[in-house]
């Protein structure tokens, strides 16, 4: 039994601080019995922003479950469900048995393949990428992804305790789950379900982040939100989900608290500089071999190798611990970043007018692309101020947003990235479904803020420092 599991008559159920009692069914509780599922308490849901907010101790593990949990309470609301004793029968094989399976699932795993401490050291691989220096027996040009390692789990363990095997022996279709988590399953309503503005995933980790780390950004109405979703047809036979009319205000309001989240908890400069500079020691362990590459990772999965099942925060700090107890980092500067990263020492913040946070309109998206041209090459001329005179110990790590903080995309880049000719059919706008059944784009509704806010981004440039690299940029005037 997976620890908080307990067992009623109606068979299995957890206890969720936010939800409390949720039901699971038999192949559940087998996924989140296994090793690969287990190995999710041991990463935490917001990286090392537990640093600054002490109470965000709370992981991956929980926040499954209860993208589940949501998934499964979005999927009743808007009247998808199969009865209670269809769910939990493993013969029932219908398609609207198995979709309502597979949506729980797909939700149970979306986060199956996250790095340790999550995002912050995913993206070192993804910057490291394969290098192929073993000559690895995976060779892919597939990002080193969290979704990609995910859906190879699923696709690849038919052992005993892995994923594929216990699917495929409920006649699960792995393939399907995979594509759902992906977001590219040939149900529109499926993708909406697991990746849009209003979507399981983000139904859970606003609220269950906002109770971990005690700030009220985050929060929303979300039963009255889950009593007004709505299904529509959206054409070619393909059906949709929106919002009625009277919960606009509502979702406007999620909109609202996850743009605020975002820029004051993820982007909180505070805990942020401890993401970055964990991805920056990722990325130079990747370089010198010291920590598992992503192709090492795929063999473990494959083999059953018990070593990725241990790939998770507590590997990531006892990497940093040994190399350094050890005294085998080579770089200076490195060693120093394991050092205060283990300490909680914090680097400066470098100030500089380009630096600052500035929210831009969707009418500034030239300027947007200068001053990111601008960010950069102020940080390449500070960093060649350093290593020219410098004393080889000084050290800058910069992050220059790929992605802003939005409150959700314009129509304007809508129409721009469409995919197919029906706006309806695109997967991650808000549509707002009138009481005689027509839908429209939230963004494109007169009576709406997002029609005005939409498009409008939080530029979240953050550069930091050492001591002694403030000191020379400060000799050199460069900054104040």
């Amino acid at each position: 039994m997976a620890g908080n599991t307990v067992h009623s008559r109606r068979g299995a159920v957890i206890f969720d601080v936010l939800y409390g009692f949720i039901p699971i069914t038999e192949w559940e509780e087998k996924i989140i019995n296994s090793p690969f599922f287990q190995r999710l308490r041991w990463i935490k849901q917001l990286g090392f922003a537990n640093y600054i907010f002490p109470g965000a101790e709370h992981n991956r593990f929980a926040h499954a479950i209860g993208v589940m949990h949501s998934m499964h309470q979005m999927i009743k609301a808007l009247g998808l469900a199969v009865p209670d004793h269809e769910l939990h029968d493993p013969r029932a094989k219908s398609e609207a048995a198995l979709l309502h399976k597979s949506l729980r699932i797909a939700a149970l795993l979306h986060d199956i393949g996250t790095f340790p401490f999550s995002h912050a050291i995913e993206f070192a691989y993804i910057r490291h990428g394969n290098d192929g220096r073993r000559n690895p027996k995976h060779k892919k040009d597939l990002p080193n992804s969290h979704e990609h390692l995910g859906s190879f789990i699923i696709k690849n363990t038919p052992y005993e305790g892995g994923l594929t095997r216990i699917l495929e022996s409920y006649g699960l279709d792995v393939l399907l789950i995979s594509k759902i988590i992906k977001g590219e399953s040939p149900y529109v309503i499926a993708n909406q379900l697991m990746h849009s503005d209003l979507d399981a995933d983000r139904m859970d980790y606003l609220l269950r982040d906002a109770h971990y780390t005690g700030i009220k950004y985050g929060q929303f109405d979300r039963e009255y939100i889950l009593a007004n979703l709505v299904t529509f047809g959206s054409g070619k036979g393909e059906m949709s989900f929106g919002v009625r009319e009277n919960a606009t205000y509502a979702v406007e309001d999620f909109l609202i608290a996850r743009f605020s989240w975002y820029s004051q908890v993820i982007k909180n400069q505070g805990s942020a500089k401890f993401d970055i500079m964990s991805s920056h020691i990722a990325k130079a362990f990747l370089e010198t071999d010291s920590i598992h590459q992503f192709h090492d990772l795929l063999n473990m999965i494959e083999e059953r190798d018990e070593r990725f099942f241990w790939w998770n925060d507590v590997y990531f700090i006892n990497r940093c611990q040994e190399l350094r107890y050890k005294k085998t980092i080579r770089d200076p500067r490195v060693s120093e970043l394991v050092e205060m990263l283990l300490y909680r020492k914090a680097p400066k913040t470098v100030r500089h007018p380009l630096f600052e946070h500035k929210i831009m309109s969707p009418h500034e998206e030239k300027e947007r692309h200068k001053r990111v041209e601008r960010v950069k090459q102020l940080v390449d001329d500070f960093k060649n101020v350093l290593q020219k005179h410098g004393t080889g110990r000084e050290w800058l790590l910069a992050d220059i947003p790929e992605k802003d903080v939005v409150f959700t995309t314009g129509l304007h880049r809508l129409n721009k990235k469409r995919t197919t000719n029906n706006l309806y059919l695109e997967r991650d706008p808000v549509k707002v479904v009138s009481k005689d059944g027509k839908p429209s784009l939230l963004v494109e509704r007169d009576n709406t803020l997002m029609k005005i806010l939409s498009g409008y981004t939080n530029f979240v440039p953050s550069v930091y420092a050492n001591d002694q690299a403030i000191a020379l940029l400060r000799a050199r005037k460069l900054i104040d």
